[in-house]
């Protein structure tokens, strides 16, 4: 579904990203791990069109997106949970869901398309904080409004950047449990996040980011085990 090769980026004259490769199927959850400053977010922006790659090659769907702007991108089908979340505050929970609603364009792997109704039978807590402003929401809640927003697009990719950050343990856990549920229902997904334990449970492969370079990839099994991996590139 999405494929990247060589992609280099900068923000003016400092390069972060050097030859990024990555894969995603139709269908699979990948997480993209390293330490923070290394080039995760960057590696997002360039995806959306946020950033115009300096090199490199970006394909979804079978179609270049490498440098189109960001509306075409998501359009595409591909859809933004962002860091720190960027929800409109002054709009109610409703108002959020459907400001940038759309039905499906693209033939996708979702059985149905997302709804109102489909939203909220999977965040109940949104149904009953529908009328209060972005605002009023705890942390928690506006997460998981970030996430119904994106789905509210009916993407083919959902991507996540940083998941969880800032969430209390049992918000964190109904997130995973989300998570794992829309990838039962056959959403591809690319997340980024720290809880490795976490992503170990619910992610199909894994990448690793070092100062703008994939170090390694591979699946759940051998992250596990790899311990001196974990320890190099993810320990705090």
């Amino acid at each position: 579904m999405l494929e990247v090769k060589g992609l280099e980026a900068s923000y003016g004259a400092s390069q972060v990203l050097f030859g990024v490769d990555l894969a995603i199927g139709a269908g699979e959850v990948v997480s993209l791990l390293g330490r923070n400053g290394m080039g995760k977010t960057t590696t997002v922006r360039s995806l959306l069109g946020l950033l115009t790659p300096r090199a490199g090659a970006i394909t979804f769907g079978g179609a270049a997106i490498a440098g189109l702007p960001a509306f075409r991108i998501a359009q595409a089908g591909i859809g933004l949970v962002p860091e720190g979340r960027q929800i409109f505050p002054n709009l109610s929970v409703r108002e959020n869901l459907i400001a940038t609603a759309r039905a499906p364009r693209h033939s996708g792997v979702s059985s149905e398309p997302w709804t109102l109704e489909r939203l909220y039978s999977l965040f109940p807590r949104l149904a009953e904080r529908e009328a209060n402003m972005g605002n009023q929401l705890s942390g928690g809640e506006q997460q998981m409004l970030a996430i119904g927003r994106a789905l509210m697009t009916n993407p083919r990719l959902l991507i996540l950047d940083e998941a969880t950050e800032g969430l209390a343990p049992l918000v964190r856990a109904e997130i995973w449990r989300i998570l794992d549920m829309l990838k039962r229902a056959g959403q591809a997904i690319l997340v980024i996040d720290k809880n490795v334990d976490a992503l170990t449970r619910i992610a199909d492969r894994h990448y690793v980011i070092e100062k703008g370079r994939i170090v390694w990839s591979g699946d759940s099994a051998a992250l596990q085990a790899d311990t001196a991996l974990r320890s190099r590139y993810l320990g705090v």
